[in-house]
């Protein structure tokens, strides 16, 4: 098989689901499309949720590192996984933006973030959903709730970054400096939040030192701390300028940064909540029925 070919068995993984007695469909196949994703949580947290809930579900990870695949092999995969029956799709980085323009209808959330990281097919349609606003929310919440706000510095601005700008927003934030070392996406996510969130002042930085003066908190929505891209995004110097530190990354949970950030006396959020909020989310578009979010973060922090 030549580099970038597509075995159909890599998509499917087995036969299309099928509906059982109740009218709810017993049997659900999905997967997460990205790069580096070996350490993804998410068959764990899908599988054993449909479990709880009597459903016989198989989710599968297709890791283009793995497969050898190049960007331009994500159309195909999309139409595979529709040929081949597959209800649903996770999209991590690098594809939550560019997966966009290949799909049948945009949702009104995803369209306001700017991002898909959920895929459901249906009735011959692929409709992208966005699910990390609500996990990076309710994770930010539930571990740096009644922080400050005033002035965050946020480190990348692709599809998680996104979210997590328009949570901020949303959240109260007065002052978001976006950092990117694409300095024209930088620009784009600033001009796209200041559009939507009027009386937020939102500005493009090419590096985060210049973004730091005067700043309440940090939050990396960039891969770096994963297994795949180690290292932290933020030198020691700039930690000390700021009172809490979020990142997005869930494998390791304990990231290089977070470990910075406490040593430097930080209040600290890690991305498991994140990742598990957000899975519940996408189970229940893929689905119909609704994640016992408490079981799910239980067993993941297991």
């Amino acid at each position: 098989m030549i580099e970038g070919e597509i075995s159909p068995n890599a998509v499917s993984g087995c036969c299309s689901a099928a509906s059982g007695k109740t009218g709810r469909k017993q049997n659900i196949v999905l997967g997460l499309v990205g790069r580096g994703i070996q350490g993804s949580g998410s068959p764990a947290m899908h599988e054993r949720e449909a479990d709880a809930q009597q459903m016989r579900l198989i989710y599968r990870l297709y890791d283009f590192d793995q497969m050898g695949w190049p960007d331009s092999t994500l159309e195909r995969v999309l139409d595979a996984a529709r040929l081949l029956g597959v209800d649903g799709l996770n999209v991590t980085f690098p594809f939550k933006q560019k997966v966009m323009p290949l799909l049948d209808h945009i949702d009104e959330g995803a369209a306001m973030i700017g991002a898909v990281n959920t895929i459901v097919f249906r009735d011959g349609k692929a409709t992208g959903h966005n699910t990390d606003l609500y996990g990076f929310t309710e994770n930010f919440r539930r571990q740096l709730g009644g922080e400050p706000l005033h002035a965050v510095v946020l480190l990348g601005a692709g599809g998680a970054g996104a979210a997590a700008a328009v949570s901020m927003a949303q959240q109260g934030c007065s002052d978001l400096r976006i950092v990117d070392t694409d300095g024209s996406r930088a620009a784009d996510l600033a001009r796209s939040v200041s559009s939507r969130f009027g009386d937020i002042k939102v500005s493009a930085f090419d590096h985060a030192d210049e973004a730091m003066p005067g700043s309440n908190g940090l939050i990396n929505a960039t891969p770096i701390g994963m297994h795949h891209h180690p290292g932290s995004p933020a030198s020691r110097d700039i930690l000390s300028a700021v009172l809490w530190v979020a990142d997005i990354v869930y494998v390791p949970r304990d990231t290089a940064l977070l470990q910075m950030a406490r040593e430097m006396g930080c209040k600290t959020a890690d991305g498991a909540g994140m990742a598990v909020y957000q899975a519940a989310a996408a189970f229940d578009l893929f689905t119909g029925l609704t994640a016992d979010r408490q079981r799910m973060l239980k067993g993941f922090l297991v």
